[in-house]
């Protein structure tokens, strides 16, 4: 794995081997990021990334200038993986170990909004939760009015019918589906 752009790009990022996980690909981050710089100055951003892996997203983002980043997952491996890697690069993250449903139900009371949220959920995720993770973020209002929610996700799911659905861009094996407020 390899952060792409900015101060640190071109950095390789060595993954245990014993981590089951599916990094984002480089093919697929440079697709994405292409697109949230045609509508973000990445300094300015508030991002959530979401079942955060390797936190491969979050050096992503960080790279390019973005200070405020809330990384989310529940494995203690990962969270302590990713506490090293940000301390190698100087990120300063808020890290958080949680399950990210859980996660979620806790940002009921919170009055705080992000201008991104990524969500790499496992591919095994059943489609009624990845609808739970949309309605939970729209519902406790932690997307700012202008902000996306990204979702990576395997062709399997299909999200194009929720309401506040935007696009979905198609990058190798992997989908991404954006999701932005629907102004009333």
């Amino acid at each position: 794995m390899r952060i792409i752009s900015g101060k640190n790009g071109g950095q390789i990022i060595k993954i245990p081997k014993k981590f089951k996980l599916r990094p984002t690909t480089d093919r697929s981050k440079e697709g994405i990021f292409n697109i949230i710089s045609n509508y973000f100055n990445y300094e300015n951003l508030i991002v959530l990334d979401l079942f955060s892996g390797t936190g491969n997203i979050s050096y992503e983002f960080a790279s390019r200038g973005t200070k405020n980043i809330t990384v989310v997952d529940s494995n203690a491996k990962h969270i302590k993986f990713i506490k090293s890697q940000s301390k190698k690069f100087n990120y300063k993250f808020n890290i958080i170990k949680n399950d990210v449903f859980s996660y979620l139900k806790s940002c009921d009371n919170e009055n705080f909004s992000y201008n991104i949220i990524f969500a790499d959920p496992p591919y095994d995720l059943e489609l009624k939760k990845y609808e739970a993770i949309i309605n939970k973020i729209f519902k406790f209002k932690m997307l700012k009015i202008d902000g996306i929610i990204i979702l990576e996700h395997s062709n399997k799911i299909e999200l194009d019918s929720i309401k506040t659905f935007y696009m979905k861009r198609k990058y190798g094996g992997c989908f991404f589906s954006f999701f932005k407020n629907i102004i009333t």
